[in-house]
């Protein structure tokens, strides 16, 4: 089944209609169709690892935009606007592994460093840890020590917002290394699972809003 997610209510917030939406929000050159589509499918289970995630288990595949270069430039430069009007970032942390993909962009358009919160034992050096819940499961993050400095103000850049868990433990994380979390930027939000709430009011953008999920 194709899911095509709805702009952002704050981006048609203006009742302009969809196309001047878009080109407000992404320049002239976006007067063309959203082509934003995804396709909404199980994931698949590797043979020879553990079942995790859980079969039936359903996601947002965001490689779409990756295969446009326009609309994969849109997105970042949708982040990038947003932090600079928070101002004051002086980091980027990107959540493995989609987080991976649209952070370096955006920490290299701040002039700031970036740094992978990255899965269990896959970090060279000594790390710091964080522990969360997942709907299947649990999980972890780390990064490594001194990958942050104390005070750093941190922008957490990720591909999706569903329930929170995965934000939340990247807050921590930040947190533990002695820095502060000082807002996110997803590709797509899934507002009906309410993940915002485990964020503490953190500043959080969402490119795309997928109702009904």
């Amino acid at each position: 089944m194709t899911a095509t997610p709805e702009l952002n209510p704050s981006l048609r917030a203006s009742g302009k209609s969809p196309t001047s939406q878009r080109r407000d929000a992404f320049g002239a050159d976006a007067a063309r169709p959203w082509p934003l589509r995804y396709q909404r499918r199980p994931r698949p289970t590797h043979p020879h690892r553990n079942p995790s995630p859980q079969p039936g288990i359903q996601f947002y595949d965001i490689t779409t935009i990756l295969l446009d270069p326009p609309c994969f430039q849109h997105c970042v430069d949708l982040m990038v606007e947003r932090f600079r009007e928070m101002g004051g970032v002086t980091a980027v942390a990107g959540l493995e592994a989609r987080g991976f993909i649209f952070g370096p962009p955006v920490a290299l358009a701040l002039g700031v460093p970036f740094v992978p919160f990255r899965k269990p034992k896959k970090l060279p050096g000594p790390t710091v840890g964080v522990d969360y819940a997942l709907e299947y499961g649990t999980d972890r993050i780390e990064a490594h020590v001194g990958a942050l400095k104390e005070g750093d103000k941190v922008a957490l850049v990720d591909d999706l917002l569903a329930t929170g868990g995965t934000l939340a433990a990247g807050m921590a994380l930040c947190k533990a290394l002695g820095a502060e979390p000082a807002g996110a930027a997803v590709v797509v939000e899934l507002p009906a699972l309410a993940g915002r709430r485990k964020l503490e009011g953190m500043p959080t953008f969402s490119i795309l809003a997928k109702e009904g999920e």
